[in-house]
């Protein structure tokens, strides 16, 4: 996260509490059995999280909780917008697939954008378990952490849901497209 002493005014966090709220309670499928007060309690206790929570709302990424890890007792926050979050796309993969563009260099990278924000990129299981919750990228596509021997060969994996099916492709890691951007996961 670019600067870890940023704070939200009292406005802003209001409003993204009421955003965050009204949302939760509007796609009860996505959290059975969680209570927004719990919610609300570690939020209240993690402004950080709040500021990131912030920046993936600002990009468009309709942030969501869409799960708890009962080992660390934290809630998982993920980007539920219906399609690729729009002001988080034409990014290549990294940081290495941007340096190596020879023309057209995108404006970041994937991986870059989701370090400024403060997330991380969705793996391949954690998308297609987002996918059960929903219907997402039906006409875009997102960037997924890609695995360390694909990217070694100059590859990155993206998935997106087709025909009723979520697929999983790979690409040049440096490439980009106007309809693929990415997810981000938060835990708080």
């Amino acid at each position: 996260m670019e600067n870890s002493e940023e704070q939200l005014t009292k406005s802003q966090r209001d409003e993204l509490l009421e955003t965050l709220k009204k949302r939760f309670e509007q796609n009860e499928q996505r959290h059975e059995k969680m209570g927004w007060d719990n919610i609300l309690l570690k939020l209240n206790e993690n402004q950080k999280s709040l500021v990131i929570l912030q920046r993936m709302e600002e990009t468009g990424g309709e942030p969501d909780v869409i799960g708890y890890e009962a080992e660390t007792g934290m809630f998982l926050f993920c980007d539920c917008s219906k399609e690729s979050p729009a002001g988080r796309r034409s990014l290549c993969y990294d940081r290495a697939a941007l340096e190596s563009r020879k023309k057209n260099k995108p404006e970041s990278s994937a991986v870059d954008k989701a370090k400024e924000i403060g997330i991380e990129l969705l793996t391949e299981d954690q998308y297609r378990m987002l996918q059960t919750l929903g219907e997402f990228d039906l006409k875009t596509s997102s960037w997924l952490e890609t695995p360390q021997e694909i990217r070694e060969r100059g590859g990155a994996i993206f998935g997106d849901c087709r025909y009723g099916q979520v697929f999983v492709y790979h690409n040049g890691a440096d490439s980009y497209y106007a309809a693929r951007g990415f997810r981000g996961i938060l835990k708080v």
